[in-house]
């Protein structure tokens, strides 16, 4: 009796062991930073917080008051990470629904044929895709009885890609009423490759007014340099004093509020 007690609270730490090495589902929505990142963004806060105090303070004790902007940086980092982890996802899952296509016409089941995509889907983006560990997560999934619709719901959400949360949805719907999938895995996949064509063009057009952006973002520095260089003490006036410190203060506040108007006018939603 002792001795399978024994055993079975060895199963029931075991359990524990293992259910805590299991892997949560990414919420693409959400960026989490790994360490080298934190530390390069956050180094790269800090020295946009020194420019600033330098050039708008002429004094690096004013860095204390503008360290929210390290956060504030590392907050927009994060966005623009995860919007393109999105957008990698977005491509290789219409890689994955190609691939589905192409094993429903050669005769595999529908669960079949998408793990079957995973090897298409690993040859193209690497066995660390995002895709391929979606895939493996799902084959777990219907191993375990849990409906493939179902999975595919939960991606949907998680990715935040309406083309994926629309693909979730039809291919729930038809597989409720039966309908024919071949067709409308194949159709789903040339809708949703032509959208994200569509998408790919658009950044591609945008990506030179990025480029303009940012060089219109250091043009006050430039400006602001080349005086100090050749006109030494032209500022002189605006630091060390009241009415310098409110005017560069509101100065500080333009720029920054032109620098997020830019980033707004040049990311277009596609």
């Amino acid at each position: 009796m002792g001795t399978n007690s024994r055993w079975r609270g060895l199963g029931r730490r075991e359990d524990k062991k293992a259910s805590s090495k299991k892997e949560h589902a990414p919420d693409y929505r959400i960026y989490s930073m790994n360490v080298r990142e934190l530390l390069i963004y956050t180094s790269q806060g800090i020295a946009i917080v020194l420019l600033f105090s330098w050039f708008f303070y002429r004094s690096l004790w004013a860095s204390p008051f503008l360290t929210p902007l390290v956060f504030l940086y590392l907050k927009e980092n994060g966005r623009q990470l995860a919007e393109k982890r999105r957008q990698e996802l977005a491509l290789e899952f219409r890689d994955t629904i190609l691939s589905v296509a192409a094993g429903l016409q050669a005769g595999y089941s529908i669960e079949n044929a998408f793990f079957e995509s995973k090897k298409e889907v690993g040859r193209l983006y690497g066995s660390k895709s995002a895709m391929v560990w979606e895939l493996e997560r799902m084959e777990k999934g219907v191993g375990n009885n849990m409906p493939l619709e179902t999975l595919l719901l939960d991606l949907g959400a998680r990715s935040a890609q309406s083309d994926i949360e629309d693909f979730a949805e039809v291919f729930s719907i038809a597989k409720r009423a039966g309908g024919n999938m071949n067709h409308i895995i194949r159709r789903s996949a040339e809708v949703i490759g032509n959208k994200i064509e569509v998408k790919q063009e658009i950044r591609t057009l945008l990506s030179s007014k990025k480029y303009e952006q940012r060089i219109m973002n250091l043009i006050p520095f430039l400006i602001m340099a080349y005086l100090k260089l050749t006109s030494p003490g032209f500022f002189d006036v605006l630091y060390y004093n009241p009415a310098g410190i409110l005017v560069m203060t509101g100065a500080l506040a333009v720029y920054l509020a032109a620098y997020l108007l830019s980033r707004k006018i040049v990311e277009i939603e596609v």
